[in-house]
């Protein structure tokens, strides 16, 4: 198996078949990462194609001083919030008194969910709120990091966070009871 150095050194000289091999080895776990900021799977894809067209544009200035993986994520994610940003996003600023209350309870409900309902339930949250939710809860950014790709106050992203993690408890509170129907 080609380190990535060599890979990447390959694709630099416009090798196909290095660049197709370097498409395998990291598409799949880079659509994981799309379908979670995007609401379909053609969003997703489209995010994950727009990606790496920016990714091979830009692999030239890749060092080698941290994680080619990592590289390519921060690349994809920032695709994702340009594109959901394409389409309007809009954030209502909240009080601090919502994200207060803010806690989510764990139990069976959860263990219960397929990785695929799971999935399903992030999609189907709104542009704003489901891309705050994994830039917090999936990417580890903090809110203030959020505000300023944003371009968003701190208190905005908490109660956009707050609200898509009310979304999700309502959610499993129906499967709790349930009333839930996992989605097909």
């Amino acid at each position: 198996m080609q380190t990535d150095k060599e890979i990447v050194t390959a694709c630099l000289q416009n090798n196909s078949e290095a660049q197709h091999k370097f498409y395998k080895r990291f598409a799949s776990k880079m659509f994981g990462i799309c379908l979670r900021f995007a609401q379909k799977n053609n969003q997703a894809e489209d995010i994950l194609q727009e990606g790496f067209i920016r990714v091979f544009g830009n692999l030239a200035k890749f060092r080698f001083q941290g994680s080619l993986e990592g590289w390519i994520k921060r690349i994809m994610i920032n695709v994702a919030i340009d594109y959901i940003k394409k389409f309007g996003m809009h954030f209502e600023e909240l009080n601090e008194e919502i994200t207060e209350q803010c806690d989510i309870f764990e139990d069976e409900a959860i263990s219960r969910l397929s990785v695929e309902d799971l999935m399903k339930m992030i999609q189907n949250l709104p542009d704003n709120k489901r891309l705050i939710f994994n830039l917090y809860a999936y990417e580890g950014y903090h809110h203030k990091e959020i505000a300023e790709m944003l371009g968003i106050s701190v208190m905005t992203s908490k109660s956009q966070y707050c609200k898509a993690k009310k979304i999700l408890q309502e959610q499993l509170t129906k499967i709790k009871n349930k009333s839930y129907e996992p989605v097909h």
